[in-house]
């Protein structure tokens, strides 16, 4: 595949104590070893640069940790700003998927899952779920297994509040990876119809 041809993901997000820094660096990994070019954006810094590679991605990964049942403050200040693309349905049409990360095994992050898509959706964009059954559901599962904690809208992960980035958990790792091939796949497919409808 070209460099033409490979589908631009870009990942915008925000860590506030760096686990979920490692997800998106997970997500990134699986989207390049799919095929994909992977821009990376840190959302509380985004530059004008990088709003024109969101404009020119094909696809876009939200993510967020989970605080008080609901993304960052940060990530919606992002969301917020992203209002000037909505006014013009500037990214109609791109992937969109979501990941985040919270404390508790649960933590709500089915809400902030559901924030992400509710965003994409709104910018009219084609929301990308997990796609992966559920793990540790049966008394053969472990905690080890992928997506061990069951999530479909997108990846969820659980980090204990005491540790830092090295105590996000392996088998999250390795969800986020999935996550992020399964929408550089989906990406270049979209990519090469568009690209079909336009020859």
């Amino acid at each position: 595949m070209s460099s033409s041809d490979r589908p631009v993901v870009a990942i915008a997000f925000h860590s506030g104590y760096g686990h979920t820094a490692v997800l998106a660096e997970a997500v990134a990994r699986g989207a390049d070893e799919a095929g994909a070019q992977v821009v990376p954006i840190p959302v509380d810094t985004i530059t004008e640069e990088q709003w024109a590679q969101l404009d020119n991605a094909d696809a876009i990964i939200f993510g967020s940790p989970t605080y008080m049942g609901t993304a960052s403050a940060a990530f919606h200040a992002f969301a917020e700003a992203t209002s000037q693309r909505w006014s013009v349905q500037g990214w109609t049409d791109k992937i969109a998927a979501g990941f985040t990360n919270s404390g508790g095994k649960s933590g709500d992050k089915s809400s902030t899952l559901g924030y992400f898509s509710t965003l994409a959706a709104q910018h009219g964009m084609h929301w990308v779920n997990l796609g992966l059954l559920p793990g540790w559901g049966s008394t053969t599962g472990s905690e080890n297994d992928v997506n061990r904690l069951g999530y479909f809208l997108g990846a969820g992960a659980q980090t204990p509040t005491d540790t830092g980035p090295e105590g996000v958990h392996k088998a999250d790792i390795t969800t986020a990876e999935a996550l992020g091939a399964r929408v550089a796949r989906v990406a270049s497919i979209f990519k090469a119809g568009i690209t079909a409808v336009a020859a």
